[in-house]
């Protein structure tokens, strides 16, 4: 996630090579168990995009499920955007979890990304730990502190965000400390509505027999 830009030390130095750049999340290589990454990725845009962005209608704010595209160039150059992002967040999966672990983690600390964040579905299977956060200060990832709650969820505060990041059952879960709510995401979207709805019906057919009735 990425707000407005601020001024920052990025100096381009030559031609870039785009192509080489170019990120194609489609093309043959890529790993299948990519698929253990999808839900959670596009849980955590979907509800972040109606939370900062008011889905697409806030020009200072850009959330993407992709850290290295953004939109119409396929690319995001920090030394172009005048800016890191502010918060990322990685899905382990086994064919790039060491990567998160160790060379992402040391490249998003150089870049200057404030907030680095890992998500493991498998339980900790791959990246040691169900849920992680790190916070850049002085240049050095330090670790947030996480804790348990009494129902076994596994959160984490978010000063960039300022809502929490929840692990339970193998879920991701995003908890609004001011509502003291759980944000919803889509499926929870599409469920309330069809109560809603069916709550509406009902409604109006009470108010049909009532008028038969006179």
């Amino acid at each position: 996630m990425t707000t407005k830009p601020r001024r920052l030390p990025y100096n381009r130095r030559g031609d870039i090579d785009y192509g080489s750049l170019s990120f194609d999340p489609y093309e043959p290589d890529v790993p299948p168990d990519h698929m253990l990454q999808e839900l959670p990725l596009q849980e955590v845009v979907h509800i972040l995009n109606g939370r900062f962005t008011n889905f697409g209608e806030r020009p200072d704010v850009f959330v993407n499920a992709n850290a290295r595209a953004i939109r119409d160039r396929d690319l995001y150059l920090p030394w172009e955007a005048r800016k890191p992002p502010d918060w990322a967040l990685e899905v382990a999966s086994p064919s790039t979890g060491w990567r998160d672990i160790a060379d992402k983690r040391r490249i998003y600390a150089e870049i200057g990304i404030l907030e680095y964040w890992r998500f493991d579905s498998t339980g900790g299977d791959i990246y040691g730990d169900l849920l992680v956060g790190d916070r850049l200060v002085n240049g050095v990832y330090q670790p947030f502190e996480l804790t348990t709650e009494p129902d076994g969820v596994l959160k984490g505060y978010s000063p960039t965000l300022e809502l929490y990041l929840c692990w339970d059952n193998h879920m991701m879960y995003i908890y609004d400390p001011v509502t003291e709510a759980y944000l919803r995401n889509v499926v929870q979207l599409e469920d309330a509505l069809e109560a809603a709805e069916a709550e509406l019906r009902q409604l109006r057919e009470e108010l049909r027999r009532r008028d038969q009735r006179g």
